[in-house]
């Protein structure tokens, strides 16, 4: 995994799953972060229109473009619906933040030839990169 992590900063398209509108929440902390460190990020939330004053789209299949990474924000029973999305969509590459994972997503997913990042926050691990 720690190669994964490695790499990670190179990409610089990243769609968020579980954005909040609540700067308090992760989900809106890591897209906060993510945006202001200069990555093209997609926040993602059905049930938000915007966030930070920026669109929040419903799904992975409503974005414009394919996120090069999928940071996941949200309980672990959603964590595997979104990793079948990926792989339904041909994304690669998925970073699970701690809580989100369960060990059938991350299975799924790696089954799924997917580079798979979990038990570590983006948030933590980016400020090694900059």
């Amino acid at each position: 995994m720690s190669n994964f992590i490695a790499e990670f900063p190179k990409y610089r398209k990243w769609a968020v799953i579980g954005v909040s509108e609540d700067r308090e929440k992760y989900g809106n902390k890591i897209y906060r972060d993510l945006r202001d460190a200069g990555y093209q990020v997609y926040a993602i939330n059905p049930k938000l229109q915007t966030v930070e004053g920026d669109r929040c789209y419903a799904s992975l299949k409503d974005l414009p473009d394919t996120p090069d990474v999928v940071d996941l924000v949200v309980p672990p029973a959603v964590g595997l619906k979104v990793v079948e999305e990926c792989l339904s969509l041909g994304i690669k590459r998925i970073w699970f933040q701690p809580g989100s994972e369960s060990d059938e997503a991350v299975q799924k997913a790696q089954d799924g030839d997917m580079e798979v990042v979990h038990d570590a926050c983006i948030m933590i691990q980016k400020q090694a990169w900059v």
